[in-house]
Parts: structure tokens; sequence; C-alpha cells
């Protein structure tokens, strides 16, 4: 594998399928701009407002993100980084040579339509900020179908035109990320602090009260909470977790120079997963104390605090979160079709998104979607941390399905079903939160490897 300066780059070479040379890798400034706009960005104006409506309590809300934002940061810095500026490929090429060409076509299927769905709630996200200068009605929160035509019709023009943004590559997806960050991280505390003035709270004690208030407003007179501490900090450690522990974005840093650029992701974390989280929470508190309104659309609330500029970060808040996530998923179905177009499959994934988007069902049931998608993928990465770094160690052999030229690694399927079949069962029939069982999925899964691959493999010069 050739990985020199001297190396031909032509324009528009993503690298899929080698490693990433010298002269096309990205300084860390690249990194902190781009976890910075997607990840204060579209999903923060639904996730705070959803722990508002779940009842959790306002310590639980900053002691659990607070270390539970850490825990992400750590997990892209010392498990996805350095595997990424080892290998330099991307999740999908290293796992073929790991799990074979046939199973990662189906990792693929999933990975990218799962992306789609979470790429989708953001299109919708924008949609109902577009729509206000029109006045056309919102979906509420209970709406799974398209509340009106016209709001169809504005999803389909947004979803088109951030599909063709994220279709022009990776340089593009992080020169858009880098030039609406800051100016959306601004507004996003202003929004906060605004909200927070709104509620009129001369401290702690009087700002929890109204936050209580709130709730009960909010769920009819009742005072319910479906999460506690631990749920707020697993939540947040793992809401990315197909990203860090599932490896995901080794496609990502495999352009950094160093791994030391897995910090960049703070920035995503402590701005976005933080700030911008709990100052979307105050926005559908000071909604609820204004109007007694607790539906969390992002579009209104956003206008409700800020006015003209709180539209345009929604729209730009849902843009800088689907374009990555838009690239990701084209990567993903090119790497089902060997000899496809990374643009042309980037454009189908835009496609699927806006068609997804026109759903505001998803956007609703943000908490539990991206606990699923983490679930279902994040145990993938196990496979591949295991392979990467315990090959050597416990005396079985690294790319496996490379060495035997199989298009399944029955190793790995057996290794990554096994354990998301167990999760799944208890999400759905004993009623666990999807953010308590990835942990123990990915762990299992990562061990299953190795203890499959050491029972299992046969030798291969």
């Amino acid at each position: 594998m050739s990985d020199t300066s001297e190396e031909i780059i032509q324009p528009g070479d993503e690298f899929e399928r080698r490693p990433v040379p010298e002269g096309a890798r990205k300084g860390h400034g690249k990194f902190w701009g781009m976890y910075a706009g997607e990840h204060a960005a579209g999903t923060e104006f639904m996730i705070g407002p959803l722990f508002l409506l779940a009842g959790v309590a306002l310590k639980d809300i900053f002691l659990g993100l607070l270390i539970g934002n850490l825990l992400a940061v750590l997990s892209w810095r010392f498990l996805c980084a350095p595997i990424a500026v080892q290998a330099r490929m991307t999740l999908y090429y290293q796992l073929e040579k790991i799990a074979g060409s046939g199973l990662v076509k189906l990792y693929n299927l999933a990975n990218g339509i799962l992306f789609c769905f979470l790429a989708g709630a953001m299109i919708t996200v924008s949609a109902t900020a577009v729509g206000i200068p029109f006045n056309i009605p919102m979906p509420g929160v209970e709406d799974v179908l398209p509340s009106n035509a016209a709001f169809v019709v504005i999803t389909l023009l947004v979803g088109a035109v951030i599909a063709v943004v994220a279709a022009r590559g990776y340089d593009t997806v992080a020169r858009f990320a880098n030039v609406a960050a800051p100016w959306m991280v601004l507004v996003f505390l202003s929004c906060g602090l605004v909200a927070l003035h709104q509620l009129g709270a001369a401290n702690w004690e009087g700002l929890n009260a109204i936050w209580n208030e709130s709730i009960i407003t909010a769920q009819g007179g009742e005072a319910k909470s479906t999460m506690g501490f631990w749920s707020v900090l697993l939540f947040a450690w793992f809401c990315n977790a197909a990203m860090h522990i599932g490896m995901a974005d080794l496609s990502v840093f495999r352009y950094a120079k160093k791994a030391s650029a897995g910090w960049a992701t703070t920035a995503g974390m402590f701005v976005g997963h933080y700030m911008a989280w709990i100052a979307a929470a105050f926005m559908l508190a000071a909604q609820i104390k204004a109007t007694g309104d607790s539906n969390p659309v992002p579009g209104p609330m956003a206008a409700n605090v800020a006015g003209l500029a709180g539209i345009i970060c929604v729209i730009v808040a849902g843009w800088t979160t689907a374009n990555p996530t838009i690239y990701r998923a084209g990567l993903a179905f090119q790497a089902m079709i060997p000899g496809s177009k990374r643009t042309t499959m980037t454009l189908v994934a835009g496609i699927l998104a806006t068609v997804a988007g026109i759903f505001p069902a998803f956007a609703w049931k943000l908490l539990g979607f991206v606990g699923l998608y983490g679930t279902i993928l994040a145990p993938m990465g196990a496979i591949i941390f295991a392979d990467w770094h315990l090959s050597g160690r416990m005396g079985f052999q690294k790319f496996y399905a490379e060495r035997i030229n199989s298009p399944i690694n029955v190793i790995v399927l057996l290794a990554w079903l096994c354990p998301v079949a167990i999760a799944l069962y208890f999400i759905k029939f004993q009623g666990i939160a999807t953010w308590f069982c990835i942990l123990p999925c990915w762990v299992a899964c990562g061990i299953l490897h190795v203890v499959l691959s050491k029972l299992l493999q046969k030798k291969v010069a």
C-alpha cells in the first residue's frame, strides 16, 4: 500500500479503496470546525426539548451531560482516531477486509439507511424554519405523516440543496461546516441566554422551580420522569456511538495528520451536546411559560426567542448535520456496489433522506432512534478494534476475510448478530432503554470476535 507524498492525487478523489496519501491529509482546524458545525446543529434543537418532555431533573441534565460528553470525546480520541490515522481507510473498506464483501454489504445497507433516516430528521428540522415566513402550518409532536402539501414541497427543496452540497465531497462538507459553525454557536448561545432571561429566574432554586413547572405543564399536570442521571449520561456518551466506538468516523479521521485531531470532537460535544442541548431545553421552557405550548417544533421555538436569526440558525443547523450524514451514507452505499461513483451514491442517499424528512415522526422520536441506531451498528466497531489491536497479541489473524478470500466471515456474522439480537429482545420485550444496551453489546461483540477467531480461524499464509 502506497502512502507517500509523491502519490498523484486527482481532483475529487475521496480514496474510498486505498489509504489517504500524505498530500491529502488535513490539519486539526478542519476537524474542529466540522465537529462544531455537525454537533451544534439540527439535532440539538430536538434533543434538548425532549429532555424536558421526558421529565428529566435539571441537575441530572447538567451533570449527566458533563460526564457523558467527556466519555464520548475520550472514545473518539483513544478508540477511533488512532486506528483511523494508522490504517487511513474508510470504515467500509477496512471492515470489508475483516468481515468480507458480502457481510459488509448487509452492514452498509443498515448503516446507509439509518444514516438517511437521521439526515431526514434534520431536513425536517430545517423545513420547520423555512416554512415560517410563508405561514405554513408545522407538524406537531404527535404527527407521523406530513401535515400539509406545502410542508412536503419545502422539505423536498431543502433536501435537494443539502444532497447536492454533500455530493461534492468531503472538502465541501468540511468547508461549509467551518463557515457556518462559529455563527451558529453564537446564535445557540444567544437563544439560550434570551430564553433564560424570559424564564425570569433569579437563582438556581428559582430556575429549578420554573423547570419543574414546565414539566408539569408539558405532561398535562403530571411530573413523571422517564430518564434519570444514568440515562442522561449514557445517552450523551452513546448518542453518537456508531461514530466513535462504532468506528464510522474512521472515514473522517483517516484524513487527520495525527490522532490528536480526535480532541476536535470536544467542540461538538461541549458546544453542541452540552451548551446547545441545554439552550434548546430552555427555549422550550420559555415557550411553555409564555404560551403554554409544549410542542417542540424547532422553527417556531427558535423564532420566539431570536426572531429571524433563530429561523436562519435552524435552517443552517439542520443543514450542517444532514450534510456529513448524507456524505457518510453515500460512502456506505458506494461500498455495496463495486465500481459505483461516490457522487451518484451520495445523491441516492440524499433522495432517501429527503423522502424520510417528509415524515416528521423521525424527528420527534429522535431519542429512541439514535439509541437503536447505536445498538445495531456500534458493536461492529468492537470487531474492528479487536482485529486491529488484539489479533497479534491474542494469536488470531488480522483481515481474515481478505486472507481467505471469503465474501462472508461467519465469525464476524455471529459475533455481531448474537449480541445485537439479544439486545433488541430486551429493548422490545423487556422495555430496556436503548442507551443501556449499547456498551454491553459492544463488549460482548468484541469478546465473541476474539474467542471465535481463536477457535474457528484456519491458518493462512
